[in-house]
């Protein structure tokens, strides 16, 4: 059976469910925030056309999902399951998550990160996260949740700059065992 990168996945207190054309308007609203892709290796990701580009992009690959905050309604950021991984089978790439700036901190990434990793490997060995070596923030995110740091690295042009990426792997039993599965 194929993986379905676009479900419907339920928690505690958000839904994540295919991105649509109707979230346009609040997806390049929350991206259009200076500040939130301040440390992040796609730092101008904000800027027209970038953040078009951005929510296109999610849309033609696939695998994009709304990040909806069920007390509210409302869409509060989004994330993507990546292509399966051709250079490691059994792999799939979870990423381009961010969060609106007023709801970080308030623990819907773990639930994110949950949801994806959860479903994820329920078909594939390996869920990665790649993740600019210099963004501190992301970095600390992935160690705080149970993503085990791997040896791989990959570089991709990001901004107009080369940028060293470092690859965190969860197995299936690294996520049963870590603080994910605990909450």
């Amino acid at each position: 059976m194929a993986f379905d990168r676009q479900p419907v996945l339920e928690g505690d207190r958000l839904t994540l469910r295919p991105l649509c054309e109707s979230d346009r308007e609040a997806f390049c609203t929350i991206v259009s925030d200076p500040a939130l892709w301040a440390l992040h290796p796609s730092h101008d990701r904000w800027q027209e056309p970038n953040l078009t580009a951005f929510f296109d992009d999610g849309m033609a690959r696939g695998g994009a999902l709304a990040i909806i905050e069920r007390a509210s309604g409302r869409l509060i950021g989004s994330s993507q399951f990546g292509p399966e991984e051709a250079e490691f089978p059994g792999e799939i790439e979870i990423g381009w998550t961010f969060l609106d700036r007023a709801e970080q901190g308030k623990g819907f990434n773990p639930e994110v990160k949950a949801l994806m990793i959860g479903h994820a490997l329920g078909h594939y060995t390996r869920a990665i996260f790649q993740v600019g070596s210099e963004n501190i923030p992301s970095r600390r995110a992935m160690a705080k949740i149970g993503a085990e740091l791997t040896d791989r690295t990959r570089v991709y042009e990001r901004s107009g700059s080369e940028v060293l990426h470092v690859v965190y792997a969860f197995t299936r039993e690294s996520f049963e065992k870590g603080p994910l599965a605990q909450g």
